[in-house]
């Protein structure tokens, strides 16, 4: 089901022009970066639900889904923004700090500068003077944060494929870095490489085991 515009027409109404939805991909990964992108979409535009038809929550739509409605909000968007912040960061900022970080890069990014935030789940509310409203399964209750959530993983996915060429034999390419079997079996045979999130516990615990080996 299309993620609806009724926040986007309450605040269009009320004089807000240029809204930005805002999410995140990447926070539970073992490895790379997290990727924030805030999308501004011409609300104002009627036919701006068929152009986007079919836009949704990422999680909830294909590979090849996703890079579709990539092309298409690239083509649509009045401006897009999107922060990257790699795993080293994420291991010194903490996950939470890191994902705010990456937000409120993408935020910087945009032009025009935005009325209003739409945030899926993280307050910003002290890395900006911009209003904004934030609240849970963002992804699927706005049209924006739908759009943001698309750029955020189709965006993270492709680094996660250079990094598999980078750093052969971990799955990147298929597993985008998250904690699956393949993944465990990985890190358990080779150790973790440099982008990998040692802050992570299962991360942590292989590190620690391959560390023990060596000075064994």
């Amino acid at each position: 089901m299309q993620a609806p515009l009724n926040l986007e027409k309450d605040l269009l109404a009320a004089g807000k022009i240029n809204i930005a939805g805002i999410d995140e991909a990447g926070r539970g990964a073992w490895a790379g970066p997290v990727v924030a992108s805030a999308v501004i979409l011409p609300v104002q535009n009627a036919d701006l639900p068929t152009l986007l038809a079919g836009v949704t929550d990422s999680k909830k739509l294909s590979a090849k889904r996703r890079e579709q409605y990539f092309d298409t909000i690239q083509a649509v968007a009045t401006a897009i923004g999107v922060g990257i912040i790699s795993a080293a960061q994420v291991d010194k900022l903490g996950i939470l700090n890191a994902t705010k970080l990456a937000m409120a890069t993408a935020v910087e990014q945009l032009a025009p500068t935005p009325d209003h935030l739409l945030i899926d789940a993280v307050n910003l509310t002290k890395h900006t003077t911009i209003t904004l409203d934030f609240f849970n399964y963002g992804d699927s209750r706005s049209l924006s944060i739908a759009a943001a959530s698309i750029i955020a993983k189709v965006t993270r996915d492709r680094l996660l494929i250079e990094m598999n060429t980078t750093y052969p034999g971990y799955g990147f390419a298929q597993h985008k870095g998250y904690g699956t079997k393949q993944h465990q079996a990985a890190l358990n045979a080779k150790g973790p490489c440099a982008d990998h999130r040692f802050s992570y516990r299962p991360v942590a615990l292989c590190n620690q085991a391959h560390l023990f080996e060596a000075s064994a």
